[in-house]
């Protein structure tokens, strides 16, 4: 039978999953597939997985469990290996790096954080700001017919969005990095110009959080900050 793979730990890392079952309708029995020292927390595959809301809400809860006790190298909803003697041999075939990267997030969790900004505050900068844009936007109020004009704003616009979005983005991340181990930075989202992880120590979390908050705070209403976490660390296995 095939096996659904959730996560990577140590071999001292404690198995508390009493209460948790699997992916599946029934849900699976978790168990451990052993290599040296590393252990893959995996149960049986179902026949057919989806990412129904169930399946989703058993694998993060899995994952929540472990990283309740210590460093989890989180697996992607959806990994299956053919047996267990497959996920025994990937172990062994990347013991080392597995190794590695289980020091790096150790005592470490992940926040995301998305960042958007309201549209129209955004455009007011942007006509305030630059003459080539203002001196078309009163040419086209003026001249409805103009089309050519109105592409020519319009890209113009586009350009200046770009341009600003992707220099904020690197702000918010260059005053926020002080608080964490690392970042990555994922592609915007919903509408945020700005969707991006750090890899946070436990015990600075708190203050990560307040820095989030001070952030937005300096930014005022226009911007809106998400921040979600503690979360398994995603984005840094």
């Amino acid at each position: 039978m095939s096996i659904y793979v959730y996560a990577i730990v140590d071999t001292d890392h404690p198995l508390r999953l009493d209460g948790l079952k699997g992916v599946g309708d029934p849900g699976g029995a978790l168990r451990a597939v052993e290599a040296g020292d590393l252990r893959a927390v995996v149960s049986d595959a179902p026949p057919e997985l989806r990412a129904k809301r169930r399946d989703l809400a058993a694998h993060q809860s899995v994952l929540e469990r472990l990283l309740e006790d210590g460093a989890v190298l989180p697996m992607r909803f959806g990994l299956i290996g053919a047996d267990d003697e497959q996920v025994v041999s990937v172990l062994e075939a990347n013991a080392t790096s597995y190794a590695e990267r289980l020091g790096e997030v150790d005592g470490r969790v992940e926040y995301n954080l998305k960042v958007s900004r309201d549209e129209d505050d955004l455009l007011r900068e942007i006509v305030d700001g630059s003459e080539d844009v203002r001196r078309l936007n009163e040419f086209t109020r003026a001249n409805p017919t103009a089309q050519d004009q109105k592409m020519a704003l319009g890209e113009l616009l586009s350009k200046e969005v770009r341009t600003r979005e992707e220099q904020e983005a690197r702000d918010v991340v260059e005053r926020l990095s002080d608080a964490a181990d690392g970042h990555a930075v994922s592609d915007p989202v919903e509408s945020a110009f700005l969707n991006v992880s750090f890899l946070v120590k436990r015990e600075r979390a708190d203050a990560f959080s307040r820095a989030v908050t001070e952030e937005a705070n300096r930014r005022g209403d226009a911007y809106a900050f998400r921040l979600r976490g503690p979360l398994p660390p995603y984005s840094f296995v």
